[in-house]
């Protein structure tokens, strides 16, 4: 593993293995090893330093007479003492962590770390032994070298550590108290932050400063994420939210067209908040602490201006490793060098990373103004990782849905049945497989394939003891789902709204109107007598019409030609172009193949013809065209299209549902919708929020984001109309001038030389809107990603229909209640990590998903919900500001009725806890 023959990131060969031959035992000579160091670093100066400076020209003097002396004393003991005190001339005594104790003012302050990929180049398994290595080797260098102070992230590789090597663990755990192991970064793992939803990345951050706090006594005051592929815009609000107020990365100094602009800043989220964001000067996290990398921390930092000093953050890393003894050594050096000759910025050792962040937040304090970025980090590299491996991007989507899914309901059962024991610990397991695959080479798809073996593994795994959990949670509810098929057609709606769509019935090929909801909803069979009705038509060969009361569609060669918006009269595809046009193009980056694509990719547009169309569903009630296209000898994409009878005022959409057997060797298939519409902007979801972008590329930072990740949906929308595109597992998009792309497959060869073949299936949607983007897209992007879930079952208790509706979001259409958890430390729920609460309680996720002030009320039904208080926590549900909970007389929902009124700032991420 992390040993291809040749180039690093080609596929390993599953063959390949090394033996050990020979290992001697020496008798180290401790002064030539130290004279090795002093005249490396001395020599460092020689070569680096400028050539008109006197540093320079003595550090070649120094060397010189070193040379002098060893070659004249032939090399022995006394020769390489002589050295040494030759050596002094130009550093001060540096064979003790005494060199630090000089009262001089340091610029650079340097940090061990060791970077451990959890999954790139090698399976968990070997990232296990990887810690134990990696870390046992610093615990003895923190006995040998005082000043030694090293941190380490991923709450993951530690609780790894404590099953696995409990010696080690104790041993690690000592040091954390004496201070010189120092646990940071409050997540998980090292996670993406493009892919995962927000519900994931609070998990991030909740699971591991749980962990953290639960085993060492104190939660990270920093996050640390130095080599993910981006940064997502709401980030410093999670942050803050999770009690970090700074973060640390570097991963920006790839970018591949712009060049970041600062060092140390205030990176601003979408609603406002800020944290205080320091990126390594060097522009590295695997620095090897030579001269060179202590000068860069200086001079290319780009924030001096306010701030002269940089992190140094050094050893080795990805595959782990961390400091050496000689990498201290150097440091040690470069520190004499600079008290006694100076030029060379001033490192210190023995601080903490915390300890540097401190002093930046004091400057702050005192009138220092830094700059300030807002909204995402977008990484000019790796666009790419927004669309391979997509069957594990799939799988992640889905755990998120059955998550969310599994958390209602078993809150509803414990609200309805005092018997049901809320299924903590099954949760927790759940939560933390799925947070490990999104670590930032995993869900990203740039990690070999025994890597996607093993998440496949566990993904199955994960499926399983969800559908039991949600079994038990259903059969708490009496919502019996294993009754025969002549018993009564129920539904569940998961959403926190009600809702209405035709839906297939399952094991059947007739349709149902399902509506209702939150909980239940009812389900009314159709027959073919229905007011409202979907058509279709060929009007010649290879040309088809579909209709409902809202759109009148035509298909040709299995592009839509034509898409009219009958109420509003408006045309939406330009004369003469095709939406839902299937186009594949050569990918063929400069070097990282699972990671990159290139801009000029875009020139190697080829069209995808059918081979043929037919009608699938003639309606009423669906009407679906399907297409079978030939990719390749070896590949092909079979398309359906359809069309639903539109109901009510519901917003109407023309799905595609997509099975593709995919064979392709570095190739990008996406597929196009060029729209009526103009705006220099296009609206992408991101995680609890919008991201706008350019269309255009007026200047080299809009043409560098010419591949860009969304979320459920991407939007295009102009003064009066517009048109979203929603996926149920698709990250990758483009909006250029009039044109949205969608990414659907890549073909990648390194390090997976199978990444993505085999068969997939996705589905996506066109959805046109009256009116600007609003809450239809987002609901409805929603509705598409959870359907209902029908079920043939008993007569449903009332005490259930009050349990899944006894709370409930009304006011603004914006606001979005995103997840309904029992509480972490619940007394009836908690599993004694951390100290339980009294009594029990509801977490309430809410969400402001447009970009403006919204106002609502939490409602509850205090027959079953007897909420004492609510209070507005945070997201590690720590206590918070007690909210009015009154009755509420104007707008009854509940006959005993409790009512609580909110307001949210745009995009605000919003935690209530409703005790009781």
């Amino acid at each position: 593993m992390g040993n291809a023959i040749g180039d690093i990131i080609q596929p390993p060969p599953p063959n390949r293995y090394f033996q050990l031959k020979l290992a001697d035992i020496v008798a180290v000579n401790l002064e030539a090893r130290a004279l090795f160091l002093d005249f490396w670093i001395i020599g460092d100066a020689a070569r680096e330093f400028p050539q008109d400076s006197w540093e320079e020209h003595q550090a070649l003097q120094i060397c010189n007479e070193i040379m002098d002396a060893f070659i004249a004393g032939h090399g022995t003991q006394d020769s390489i003492i002589q050295g040494r005190q030759i050596a002094r001339k130009y550093m001060s005594n540096v064979d003790s962590s005494k060199v630090y104790e000089s009262e001089k003012e340091p610029h650079v302050y340097a940090i061990g770390h060791c970077h451990i990929d959890t999954t790139w180049l090698w399976p968990w398994a070997e990232t296990k032994r990887k810690i134990a290595r990696s870390w046992s080797n610093q615990c003895d260098l923190m006995d040998r070298y005082p000043e030694h102070r090293f941190t380490c992230s991923q709450a993951q590789q530690y609780k790894w550590l404590e099953k696995l090597y409990p010696t080690l663990y104790d041993r690690v755990k000592s040091k954390v108290k004496e201070g010189t192991f120092q646990p940071i970064g409050g997540s998980w793992v090292e996670h993406d932050t493009n892919l995962p939803g927000g519900e994931s990345l609070v998990r991030q951050f909740l699971y591991g400063q749980r962990y953290f706090e639960s085993r060492f006594g104190e939660r990270s005051k920093t996050f640390w994420l130095p080599d993910t592929f981006g940064y997502s815009s709401q980030l410093p609000q999670l942050c803050r939210l999770a009690g970090m107020g700074r973060f640390f990365t570097q991963k920006l100094s790839w970018n591949n067209i712009n060049n970041f602009p600062h060092t140390t800043f205030s990176w601003v989220a979408l609603d406002g908040s800020q944290v205080l964001c320091h990126m390594a000067p060097d522009n590295t996290y695997t620095a090897e602490a030579d001269f060179g990398d202590v000068n860069r921390s200086i001079t290319q930092h780009k924030s001096m201006d306010q701030d002269n000093t940089g992190l140094l953050v050094f050893g080795y890393g990805d595959g782990g490793g961390g400091p050496t003894s000689e990498m201290l050594e150097k440091l040690r050096r470069c520190r004499g060098l600079s008290d006694k000759t100076g030029r060379l910025p001033r490192v210190k050792m023995g601080d903490s990373v915390d300890d540097y962040f401190a002093r930046l937040e004091k400057k702050a304090e005192n009138g220092t103004q830094f700059t300030t970025w807002y909204g995402e980090l977008y990484f000019e590299l790796h666009r790419g990782t927004y669309t391979s491996q997509a069957n594990n991007k799939w799988n992640n989507r889905q755990c998120e849905i059955m998550l969310h899914d599994i958390e209602y309901l078993a809150t509803a059962a414990t609200l309805r049945d005092s018997n049901y024991q809320y299924p903590k610990k099954g949760i927790d397991d759940i939560w933390e497989d799925v947070l490990l695959c999104q670590f930032h080479d995993t869900l990203p798809g740039s990690s070999i394939e025994l890597v996607y073996h093993d998440s496949d593994e566990l993904y199955a795994q994960v499926f399983k003891a969800g559908e039991k959990l949600l079994k038990d949670a259903m059969s708490a509810l009496e919502l019996d789902t294993s009754t025969s098929h002549g018993s009564e057609l129920k539904a569940v709606n998961t959403l926190p709204w009600g809702r209405v769509e035709i839906a297939k019935l399952p094991d059947s090929e007739e349709y149902a109107l399902v509506s209702g909801g939150p909980g239940m909803a009812s389900v009314e069979k159709l027959t073919g007598n229905g007011t409202s009705t979907a058509s279709i038509e060929e009007l010649e060969n290879g040309t088809f019409q579909l209709s409902n009361e809202q759109f009148l569609i035509t298909v040709e060669k299995s592009a839509i030609i034509s898409l009219l918006d009958l109420s509003e009269d408006r045309e939406l595809i330009p004369r003469g172009q095709k939406a839902n046009q299937l186009v594949i193009f050569d990918d063929k980056p400069l070097y990282w193949q699972a990671w990159d694509v290139e801009v000029y990719h875009l020139r190697s547009r080829q069209e995808l013809l059918p081979s043929k169309s037919y009608i699938l569903d003639k309606g009423p009630h669906i009407v679906s065209l399907c297409t079978e296209t030939k990719i390749s000898e070896d590949s092909w994409i079979k398309t359906t299209i359809s069309l639903a009878a539109s109901v009510g005022n519901r917003p109407s959409f023309i799905e595609m549902s997509s099975e593709v057997e995919w064979r392709e060797t570095m190739k990008f298939l996406k597929v196009e919708f060029p729209v009526d519409i103009r705006n220099t902007e296009a609206s992408y979801e991101t995680q609890f929020g919008i991201n706008r972008r350019p269309t255009h590329y007026n200047t080299s930072w809009d043409m560098a984001k010419f591949e860009v990740c969304c979320h459920r949906w991407a939007d295009l929308s102009e003064a009066g109309y517009g048109v979203s595109i929603i996926n149920d597992s698709k990250y990758g998009f483009a909006t250029a001038g009039n044109l949205m792309r969608l990414s659907l497959l890549r073909a990648p060869k390194a390090p997976d030389a199978h990444a993505d073949m085999g068969r997939h299936r996705f589905r996506y949607a066109i959805l046109p809107h009256a009116g600007p983007l609003d809450y239809r897209t987002v609901r409805t992007a929603r509705e598409f990603n959870h359907p209902f879930k029908l079920f043939h079952g008993s007569p449903t208790p009332c005490n259930t229909f009050s349990a899944m509706r006894s709370i409930q979001l009304t006011g603004s259409p914006a606001l979005i209640l995103d997840t309904i958890k029992r509480g972490e430390d619940d007394g009836d729920v908690s599993r004694g990590e951390l100290p339980s609460r009294k009594g029990r309680s509801v977490i309430l996720r809410i969400y402001e998903s447009l970009g403006g002030k919204a106002r609502g009320c939490i409602r509850i039904d205090r027959d079953v919900l007897a909420v004492k208080k609510i209070e507005k926590a945070n997201l590690l549900e720590d206590d918070g500001e007690e909210l009015v909970l009154e009755d509420d007389v104007c707008d009854i929902t509940f006959a005993n009725q409790g009512n609580c009124k909110i307001e949210l700032r745009p995009f605000e991420v919003a935690t209530f806890r409703l005790q009781f």
